[in-house]
C-alpha cells in the first residue's frame, strides 16, 4: 500500500505526462487507492501546493543545483519540488521529515543514485534560513517567481486590470477555494438547509453578499448527505450565482441556456422563477445533458428541458426567449485556484478562443426576442475573451445595445460589462455582459 508522499509523487508525474486536469486525476486516484482521510488531506495539500508554486520551486532547484535543470530526471525534479514545498509552506512537517522522506522517495522512484544530490540541496536551503534570494529580479520577473505565474500573464493583467488588482489576483490564486452552494429557494429556506446539513456534520454559513448562498466546510461526501438527496441545494460558485442576479429571470419568462452543463445557472434561474416559466438548457454532449436532467429532477424543477445542441450552429428547434445565457468555453483564468495548471499553458492557447466565443455569441443572439436580454459570460479574466468579444459583437449587431442590470452586490460595479475577481466575491474570477435586443 502506497504512502501519502508516494501517491502525491505519482500524481505530479502523471500531471506532467498526461496534461490532464488536476481535479480529475486526484479524484481518480482516490477512487483507486485505499487512502484514509488524513492521508487524503495531506496528498491534496501537497499535490495542489506543488502545482500552485511550481515556478517558485523550480527557481529554488535551479539556484541550488549544480546540474542543469533540464538534465535532472522528471522524478527527481518532482521529489525536489515536494521537498522544497514542505520546507517552505507546510508548517506541520518538521524539517527533518521533509528532507528524510524526500530522500526515501528516491528508492520508490528508482533513483537511488541521486539520494545524496537531493539531500544536499534541501539541507543547503535549510542552512540558508529557508529564504528565497530573488537576486536582481524586478517588476514582472520578481512577481513571476514570488507568485509562480508566467511573466506574460502578469504583464497582461497589469495592462488590463492595473497593478493593484493584478496583485490582489495573484495573492488570491493560492489555496483551496471556498465551496459555495445555492439553496433551493423554491422549496426550502436557508435556515432549513443549514440545519439539515448539520445533521450530517457538514457546516454551512450564510453568505453576506447575496441571499440563498451558503459556504460549506467539512463537506467530504456531500453528495450522500440527506440535504443533497432531498434536493435542498446545488453546488454553484458565488460568482456564478451573482451572474444569475445579473440575468434576473422573472417567472413565466422563457430562458435559453446555450452552454449549460453542469447546470448551475439553469437551476438557480428556475428557482428564482419559482419553477414557473420555461427553461431550455443545452450542451454539446449527451453525458452532460444527463447531468442537467438528473440535477433538475433531484431539485424538483420541472420547467427545465435539457437537450443536446452545438451552440455554434443554428438550431430551428430552439425557441425565441426573453433571456438567453451564453456562458462560453474559455481559458479558465478565473478558476486558477481550482486548476493551478491552467496558468502554465502557453500564451498561444488563448489566441484561438475568441473567434469561437464570438461565433457562439452571434448564434445565441438569434434566439433573443425583441426587448429580451442576451447575457455573455465566462470564467476567465482576459480582455481578449471578454470585453473584446462583446465589443466586436456590438459592432456587427446594431439591433443590440448595452443594458445595465443593477445587482446591489457590494463591490460589484453597475456596468453592462462586469469583471468579478476572487478578492471581491471570495469566488472565482468571472465576467458577465448584458445586451438588450431593441429591434
Amino acid at each position: 500500500m502506497k504512502n501519502a508522499r508516494q501517491i502525491a509523487l505519482d500524481l505530479l508525474i502523471k500531471m506532467d505526462v498526461s496534461g490532464a486536469y488536476s481535479n480529475i486525476i486526484l479524484d481518480n486516484v482516490f477512487t483507486a487507492e485505499r487512502t484514509n482521510t488524513r492521508d487524503k488531506a495531506f496528498v491534496t495539500a501537497l499535490f495542489y501546493g506543488v502545482l500552485e508554486r511550481r515556478m517558485t520551486l523550480d527557481y529554488l532547484i535551479r539556484y541550488y543545483s549544480s546540474i542543469e535543470f533540464d538534465k535532472i530526471s522528471v522524478s527527481v525534479v518532482q521529489i525536489l519540488r515536494m521537498g522544497f514545498y514542505q520546507l517552505l509552506y507546510m508548517d506541520s512537517v518538521p524539517e527533518s521529515a521533509a528532507v528524510n522522506e524526500s530522500v526515501m522517495l528516491m528508492d520508490y522512484a528508482g533513483a537511488e543514485k541521486a539520494k545524496g544530490f537531493v539531500n544536499a540541496i534541501l539541507r543547503s536551503f535549510i542552512r540558508d534560513g529557508k529564504e528565497i534570494d530573488y537576486k536582481d529580479l524586478k517588476d514582472e520577473a520578481k512577481l513571476s517567481i514570488m507568485y509562480s505565474c508566467p511573466k506574460w500573464l502578469i504583464k497582461k493583467w497589469n495592462n488590463e486590470l492595473g497593478e493593484e488588482r493584478t496583485l490582489a489576483l495573484l495573492k488570491s490564486s493560492f489555496g483551496r477555494p471556498p465551496l459555495y452552494a445555492r439553496v433551493n429557494s423554491f422549496k426550502y429556506s436557508v435556515d432549513e438547509v443549514i440545519a439539515c446539513l448539520a445533521k450530517d456534520k457538514i457546516k454551512a454559513v450564510k453568505n453576506k453578499l447575496i441571499d440563498n448562498c451558503i459556504e460549506l466546510s467539512n463537506s467530504r461526501g456531500i453528495e450522500s448527505c440527506l440535504a443533497f438527496r432531498k434536493g435542498m441545494f446545488h453546488i454553484q460558485d458565488i460568482s456564478s450565482q451573482i451572474c444569475c442576479k445579473i440575468i434576473a429571470p422573472v417567472f413565466n419568462e422563457t430562458v435559453v441556456d446555450m452552454c449549460s452543463a453542469p447546470g448551475g445557472k439553469t437551476f438557480t434561474c428556475a428557482e428564482i422563477m419559482a419553477n414557473r416559466g420555461k427553461i431550455f438548457s443545452y450542451d454539446l454532449y449527451d453525458g452532460k445533458v444527463s447531468v442537467i436532467r438528473n440535477g433538475a429532477a433531484r431539485l424538483g424543477l420541472d420547467i427545465i428541458k435539457a437537450a443536446e445542441n452545438d451552440a455554434s450552429k443554428p438550431n430551428p428547434d430552439i425557441p425565441m426567449a426573453d433571456k438567453v445565457i451564453c456562458d462560453v468555453p474559455c481559458s479558465g483564468l478565473g478558476v486558477i485556484r481550482r486548476k493551478p495548471e491552467i496558468k502554465y499553458k502557453p500564451m498561444k492557447t488563448l489566441e484561438g478562443l475568441s473567434p469561437i466565443q464570438l461565433e457562439i455569441l452571434n448564434n445565441a443572439s438569434s434566439y433573443v426576442k425583441v426587448g429580451g436580454t442576451l447575457i455573455y459570460s465566462t470564467c476567465t479574466v482576459s480582455k481578449a475573451e471578454n470585453q473584446d468579444v462583446v465589443e466586436a459583437f456590438l459592432q456587427n449587431h446594431p439591433e443590440f445595445v448595452p443594458v445595465v442590470v443593477p445587482v446591489g452586490v457590494k463591490g460589484i460595479e453597475d456596468s453592462y460589462m462586469r469583471t468579478m475577481l476572487p478578492s471581491q466575491t471570495g469566488g472565482d474570477g468571472f465576467f458577465a455582459a448584458t445586451l438588450r435586443r431593441i429591434k
